[in-house]
């Protein structure tokens, strides 16, 4: 089984990271989405891997859908070049037009807020509130102290082993696309 996704929503960082190497992995993903003639959905700016992120989407021919929440519009952090763009009140409005408007989840590196994102489409995946593939880009290992956590939760029973395949984690930008693509929902219930 193979699903369609027309539009992605990716969480990331509004700073760039140390070094170049979270630049690239953005810049890799936003061309792969574009060349894909998916729709990005993400937050909105310019600031940051969200920007890199959302130009490398428009370069590649894609059409990229910010929202962003009324305050941080009204700071000058929208991104002025986007397809199309929403201002919102508040984070939690944010966030549910994003989960509206997407057909799948991506976490790129980032901070509290990125991690919080992804958590919350992970839970309602889990919960069967949502069918709709996420995953983690894993940009030179970034993710993997965090999938190790997760390992713990199952070491000591607060989540069932088959979650840990809820989600879809890869390196290569194409191959995580192609990864959310295949996806099949775990349907192992989520109580041991």
């Amino acid at each position: 089984m193979s699903r369609t996704i027309r539009s992605v929503a990716v969480f990331c960082g509004s700073n760039t990271g140390r070094g170049d190497v979270y630049v690239e992995a953005a810049r890799r993903l936003g061309t792969e989405i574009g060349k894909a003639g998916m729709t990005l959905v993400y937050g909105g700016t310019h600031k940051g891997l969200m920007g890199v992120l959302a130009d490398a989407t428009l370069a590649a021919g894609g059409e990229v859908h910010g929202v962003i929440t009324r305050r941080l519009a009204d700071k000058g952090h929208l991104h002025e070049g986007l397809t199309r763009h929403e201002i919102v009140d508040g984070m939690r409005r944010r966030k549910e037009r994003m989960a509206e408007a997407a057909d799948a989840f991506v976490a790129l590196p980032g901070g509290i807020g990125t991690l919080e994102e992804f958590m919350e489409v992970w839970t309602l995946n889990q919960l069967g509130d949502m069918d709709k593939p996420a995953g983690l880009f894993d940009v030179e290992g970034y993710y993997r102290p965090f999938m190790a956590f997760i390992d713990h939760m199952i070491a000591e029973q607060f989540l069932p082993e088959a979650h840990r395949a809820g989600i879809v984690v890869n390196g290569d930008a194409a191959g995580l696309l192609d990864g959310l693509r295949a996806f099949e929902r775990v349907t192992v219930p989520k109580w041991l």
